[in-house]
């Protein structure tokens, strides 16, 4: 392979990793937890293009994320938009929605009014359980959490899971139609670091893809990388739109802490 030839394989390969980033979406949203022990410079990021971050905010047993508080906080002062997530173990998943909703509640409305954001993204996090005890959440099990949230919410969370395991569960002997159905009443939010996620049933599509956490990612560093701000060991998320259709996602997916329970109470 001549010299010529081989610079020209290696830019046009570099153009179609770079036009695969840009097909995929935008590279708009970051996600925190506890274990993220640094201050983020939530300014910062929203000067680097990120305008929304999903935090952990409770996680087993019954536990509040202690960072979620001071971080909503001070990531809506900045002008980011705001979610949650919720750690999900085997335990009953109905008190586990109603403690995830409750945590999410309580922080908005003891929040600064300005620190309170519009709309908060709702999401169970359905992986495998290796961190905490209780140990690992059922397909029928999800379901149910799902169900209780859009209950007394109005909107259903998004799930968040590896490409590979998901798929393995929810084509495993004995997954009701009616739990596939309800998964897919929920957005899709897929975790692959080495290569762009699939269509998945049954959902077809994926909403939010995170390719990179705690530094490992397989794809090209100038599309995508691994740090953002002050944190050289991001979890970043690339959002299947551009910055403005995210804010959009967020106003048609997202709850006002208390609005559906105080309707309801109202009728």
């Amino acid at each position: 392979m001549s010299r010529l030839f081989k610079t020209s394989f290696l830019a046009i390969a570099l153009l179609a990793w770079t036009a695969a980033a840009d097909a995929a979406g935008s590279n708009c949203i970051v996600n925190l937890s506890h274990y993220d022990l640094m201050r983020p410079n939530f300014a910062a990021m929203r000067e680097q293009g990120i305008v929304a971050v999903i935090h952990e905010s409770s996680y087993p047993p019954f536990v509040r994320d202690e960072k979620y508080f001071d971080r909503q906080t001070e990531a809506t002062r900045a002008g980011l938009l705001w979610g949650a997530y919720h750690y999900a173990n085997a335990s009953d998943p109905v008190r586990q929605a109603d403690h995830f909703l409750s945590v999410v509640e309580r922080t908005w409305r003891s929040a600064p009014p300005d620190g309170r954001p519009e709309q908060v993204l709702l999401v169970l996090d359905f992986e495998k359980n290796g961190h905490y005890p209780g140990g690992t959440m059922r397909v029928r099990q999800a379901a149910r959490f799902v169900q209780r949230v859009h209950e007394r919410t109005g909107v259903y969370p998004g799930i968040y899971s590896g490409e590979y395991r998901i798929r393995r569960v929810l084509s495993a002997p004995g997954v009701s139609s009616a739990d596939r159905s309800t998964f897919a009443k929920s957005w899709l939010w897929i975790a692959n670091y080495h290569f762009q996620p699939r269509n998945i049933p049954p959902w077809g599509d994926w909403d939010l893809w995170q390719y990179t956490g705690d530094g490992i990612c397989d794809l090209p560093r100038s599309s995508y990388p691994k740090s953002v701000a002050n944190i050289p060991r991001a979890e970043r998320n690339i959002f299947s739109g551009t910055p403005n259709e995210a804010k959009s996602f967020w106003l048609k997916h997202g709850w006002t802490p208390g609005q559906r329970e105080e309707a309801v109470a109202g009728q």
